[in-house]
């Protein structure tokens, strides 16, 4: 600090006074020196003014020292952050530089005022310069990751130099270490890998161990189910029920496991039907009744004739598991099974006076959105797969519990709108008894462990069908090629010796007999990659130990269909266009195997067929005039489906077309109804499905009037919606999934699923391409 003048002299002014400043002071000073004694009052007057300009000096003084503080201040903290700091003027010259910036450039102190580019960086940062002036350009902030020559990383990030009139005036640079934060991610990285590998690990085990446990459990059940057939006496038929339940509480364990594993993977579907309820809930309060009069407890059902609309299979597993759990935790009072009705809709509840859960638990676990939120107890498990399966059905789960006081659990489920019809999931015995097996299709069984194949001969000869047996792929595949076996389905297991597996067994069945044989893949093994494959392949799946009622009961679904399949096909062929023979089906598709099995069956239809490998092929050999259609892959290499589409709308060809596609995806069938195609199938396929399609794309190309009837009936069918349900309609066709549009539209997702149901019973939709063809086909009107 300066050291302050005496109060009788004038100080020395600083440099900062202006020159006019020092000029009064001088005259002032002068004034004084000169006045006589007797002007005292202009003396006065003279040394307040001269007291002003020294406090005025004092405060100058003062307001220099702070900006000089500050500035020491700024420079010791940029220096001692170890940041490196550069600020460059509007021509990229260095105007101010840290200490840390050496680091990166070779700076010295002399090269203040140097261009920027003139220096040698240390770093790799080739777009220094013109990140710099795109910067100052944009006014923009840029951030990017560098390395420095000795293996440093850095964030380097570029900012605008804005002066208060918001101009800028240059950049500032700065370069921020990371090597730290770069070290601790690839740690989490390298112990997430490890976790995954650990998890992997445990999954291939625990699959493994799934499947032998379940082979056993498997051949124990079939036992079971036969030796109950055969006893007439009360008590051996108690003893041997109850060695039943003892294997069914075995499986249980396994298959609470297996309903995650399946639901996570989204290998488990939903196939709502209408059902009457009394059919599943009196099955249930048999197959419970015994277990709770075995603890001591008393379960009640309270009977109810209504029909619901749900999958049966699916919502028997949600109650399977709510009814164990109150079983497992009810140690004395009784079990309620029954059904409340609330207008439309019907809630089949569940009441005990177990130990309860804790409100907070409860909560836990039903509000989680995944699977690994959940937190892990007891009795989670259970309600873990009730929890998803509801979600799934589009169903609403309710929950209350009190310790100590019991639990009560509540699934909402829509009342069916028609009259009940037999659903036969739930009574699969009679299934069997209504459907005309005594015809004999052949079923191929293919199974390693002899015991087990005997066991499912027996069963399905006593059935009514014809059986030939197989213990590995290679024998199955030796009796249809050298055998001459012509099955009508096939049940296979999936680990099969040998090299090659039951899925891919099938996969060459299918194959060699040119045909999509309906198939079942019975397994203990429950990892998700077999599950996806399962699948993938169009084949359902049953988890050992499968019960005899199931496996009855899905054969008798299966073939059921393939025999409406058939009946379908028989009825196309009868109103077939007699000029089919006239008509031409251009077949383009990449697959050798496919084109020939799709020639063999439109030749025998009476169909001309020409096929191409590619849309480059079909359109160097396409001669419009004749009466055609096209039936095309999506999927093609080169120029695909869709886009060979808009190029023949674009030359002016109005050519029917029906798109086939591997993907299930409703956005390809979206656009291929937008790009013209009359139609839109996925594989596999039926031939009744196809041959359908193709009549359907021919009659309207040939008949105007067919084909304006068919655009006003679509019409009116999309008119008959409901605001919202056109809105949900709408989404739908975009691809967006029900808890989405559930999420846009702030409705729940049950009610979005209701608006789904009713737009397909409108619109007599059977599938989404179905759905697709009828809304743009009616906005086509429009």
């Amino acid at each position: 600090m300066t050291a302050r003048p005496p109060r009788d002299t004038v100080p020395a002014t600083p440099s900062i006074l202006t020159q006019s400043s020092l000029a009064d002071a001088a005259t002032l000073y002068s004034k004084e020196r000169s006045v006589p004694d007797d002007t005292t009052g202009s003396l006065d007057e003279l040394r307040l003014r001269n007291n002003q300009l020294t406090e005025m000096n004092q405060q100058l003084h003062a307001q220099l020292d702070k900006q000089q503080a500050a500035s020491v201040d700024c420079q010791n903290v940029l220096n001692g952050i170890n940041i490196g700091v550069v600020l460059l003027d509007t021509q990229l010259n260095i105007r101010l530089f840290t200490p840390a910036t050496r680091s990166l450039f070779n700076m010295r102190a002399t090269d203040i005022g140097r261009p920027l580019a003139d220096l040698c960086p240390l770093a790799t940062d080739a777009n220094l310069l013109e990140d710099a002036r795109t910067v100052m350009r944009d006014k923009q902030p840029l951030e990017r990751e560098v390395r420095s020559q000795s293996g440093v990383s850095f964030t380097r990030r570029i900012s605008p130099y804005i002066k208060q009139d918001n101009c800028v005036e240059g950049v500032v640079i700065t370069f921020t270490d990371i090597c730290d934060k770069k070290q601790i991610t690839q740690a989490l990285e390298q112990a997430t890998h490890n976790a995954q590998l650990t998890t992997a690990a445990r999954t291939r085990f625990l699959a493994c161990a799934s499947h032998d446990l379940r082979q056993p459990l498997q051949t124990l059940k079939l036992l079971q189910g036969l030796l109950l057939s055969l006893l007439t006496e009360e008590q051996s038929r108690k003893l041997t029920i109850r060695i039943g339940e003892t294997v069914g509480a075995m499986s249980g364990m396994l298959n609470a496991l297996l309903d995650i594993n399946h639901i996570e993977t989204g290998a488990v579907r939903a196939n709502p039907v209408t059902f009457r309820v009394s059919d599943l809930l009196d099955r249930l309060a048999d197959e419970f009744n015994y277990k709770a009069g075995a603890k001591g407890l008393q379960l009640r059902l309270v009977p109810c004739h209504l029909s619901v609309e749900s999958d049966p299979r699916l919502l028997e597993q949600v109650l399977r598991h709510l009814l164990s759990n109150a079983l497992q935790y009810t140690h004395e009072g009784r079990i309620l099974l029954g059904c409340r009705r609330h207008g439309a809709w019907l809630s089949i509840e569940v009441w005990d006076t177990g130990l309860g859960i804790e409100p907070p638990h409860l909560d836990s676990i039903l509000e989680a959105k995944s699977l690994d939120e959940e937190p892990a107890s007891g009795n989670d498990t259970g309600l873990t797969v009730v929890k998803h399966l509801c979600a799934l059905l589009g169903h609403r789960l309710r929950a209350q519990s009190c310790i100590t006081k019991g639990s009560a659990f509540s699934i909402d489920i829509a009342l069916a709108s028609e009259s009940p019809v037999l659903s036969g999931a739930m009574q699969p015995a009679q299934a069997l008894a209504h459907n005309p097996v005594a015809g004999g299709e052949m079923i191929l069984a293919v199974e390693d462990d002899v015991e087990l194949l005997e066991l499912l001969g027996s069963l399905l000869k006593s059935a009514g069908y014809q059986v030939a047996m197989a213990i590995d792929g290679k024998a199955a595949l030796d009796s249809v090629t050298r055998g001459g076996v012509q099955p009508d389905l096939i049940l296979a297991d999936f680990n099969l010796p040998g090299s090659i597996n039951g899925l891919q067994m099938i996969t060459q069945l299918r194959m060699t007999l040119h045909r999509s044989i309906p198939a079942i893949i019975l397994t203990g093994d429950i990892s998700r990659q077999t599950s996806r494959d399962v699948a993938f392949e169009h084949c359902i799946q049953l988890n050992k130990p499968a019960k005899l009622k199931e496996v009855t009961f899905v054969i008798a679904s299966l073939l059921a269909q393939q025999r409406a399949a058939k009946i379908d096909a028989e009825r196309l062929e009868q109103i077939a266009p007699c000029d089919a023979h006239a008509s031409t089906v251009f077949v383009v598709d990449r697959d050798d195997l496919f084109r020939n099995t799709i020639r063999g069956v439109l030749e025998s239809n009476g169909y001309l067929v020409q096929d191409y490998t590619s849309s480059e092929a079909f359109l160097e050999g396409y001669a419009p005039g004749q009466p055609a259609c096209l039936l095309i892959d999506a999927h093609l290499p080169g120029m695909n489906g869709l886009e060979l589409l808009h190029r023949l709308r674009k030359s002016g060809y109005d050519l029917p077309a029906v798109v086939i596609s591997s993907s299930n995806e409703i956005s390809i069938a979206v656009d291929a109804m937008k790009a013209g195609a009359s139609d839109f199938i996925e594989k596999p396929f039926g031939r009744s499905e196809m041959l359908q399609c193709i009549a359907r794309a021919l009659e309207h190309s040939l008949d105007a009037n067919k084909k304006l009837a068919w655009l006003q009936e679509a019409s009116s069918c999309i008119d008959s919606l409901t605001a919202r349900q056109r809105q949900v309609m709408d989404m739908v066709l975009a691809g967006f999934a029900s808890k989405k549009i559930a999420a846009e539209l702030g409705i729940s997702q049950r009610t979005v699923e209701n608006h789904r149901a009713s737009v397909m019973n409108r619109t007599h939709s059977k599938s989404i391409p179905a759905l697709a063809r009828i809304a743009l086909a009616a906005n086509s009107r429009m």
